[in-house]
């Protein structure tokens, strides 16, 4: 049976580099699981991988789309699984690294099938909320839809921004559609997440904040001020800088945020990944960390 390897982990961990060495040993592909490194205008704030690195291995889902066109997780489902599709027919095996959970979900296991939310919802929603911030957003999800605000997912802006969206189309709660159902898929996976020590991984989270400053994040920023409330840009990194190019924050402030809150992703990241028992834990920095995963 053909075998997927999956390289899920927290931002800034070392997924990149660990699923090049392990897709040269395998001589195969990568299929990249982040649901922003595939925007052609995020490059720099998303930590897209180096022309070195794509040029060691091919990758897909590598700025691919345009923010004007935002993937959906269930887009993603269907191309992945066609690009898997492509390199089974050469190869034995295929790595998917990124830190999405819910893509890298929807390739595993699928997802349940529900009412299509109209563009313009999501569209005057997302300005709704580009104007009055996360607290309201919360406050908004957990009254239209108190289910949903049980389930614990009340700081993750793109899953409220979802849930609120699809009750304000149907009238009903998302979470009434979470059938828990899993689509057999025709090759064996194997999930592998990466970790390090919290101050190691804070450390790393910091550094990488000031090299993309240094690399000019602020730059391509002010490229994408025009486009800020589409939804690829509610990001973090680039939702700071425009609070700073509009005057809401000086810069070091907005330098600090963006590194508060990518540490806040990183938690995100991890108790998602921690709901999941099929995934190995292994220490980032394991010395011949490709050789170990392969032996899974």
């Amino acid at each position: 049976m053909k075998q997927l390897y999956v390289i899920a982990g927290p931002t800034a961990v070392g997924k990149t580099a660990t699923a090049i060495a392990l897709a040269q040993q395998l001589g195969t592909d990568i299929i990249s699981a982040d649901s922003r490194q595939c925007y052609r205008e995020m490059n720099i704030g998303v930590a897209r991988p180096s022309e070195a690195e794509l040029a060691a291995i091919k990758h897909y889902f590598i700025a691919s789309h345009s923010i004007t066109a935002p993937v959906t997780a269930a887009d993603f489902e269907q191309l992945a699984l066609g690009w898997l599709d492509q390199i089974f027919e050469e190869k034995e095996s295929a790595v998917v690294c990124g830190g999405t959970g819910l893509y890298i979900k929807a390739l595993c296991e699928g997802l349940d099938e529900m009412p299509a939310v109209p563009q313009e919802v999501k569209v005057a929603l997302q300005a709704e909320f580009t104007e009055k911030g996360l607290a309201w957003l919360q406050q908004a999800v957990a009254a239209a839809d108190p289910l949903f605000a049980a389930g614990g997912e009340m700081q993750n802006p793109a899953r409220l921004l979802r849930a609120l969206s699809f009750w304000r189309a149907t009238g009903q709660s998302i979470v009434a559609y979470r059938s828990g159902r899993v689509k057999q898929r025709p090759f064996q996976i194997i999930k592998v997440a990466l970790d390090l020590p919290r101050p190691l991984l804070y450390e790393r989270i910091g550094l990488r904040v000031n090299q993309m400053m240094e690399a000019g994040l602020l730059e391509e920023v002010k490229q994408l001020l025009p486009y800020k409330g589409l939804s690829p840009l509610q990001t973090v990194g680039y939702q700071e800088l425009f609070d700073f190019l509009e005057g809401r924050l000086d810069l070091p402030a907005a330098v600090d945020l963006i590194a508060r809150h990518t540490r806040n992703y990183a938690k995100r990241q991890l108790t998602w990944l921690r709901k999941d028992p099929q995934y190995h834990w292994l220490p980032a920095n394991m010395p011949e960390l490709s050789n170990v995963i392969r032996q899974l």
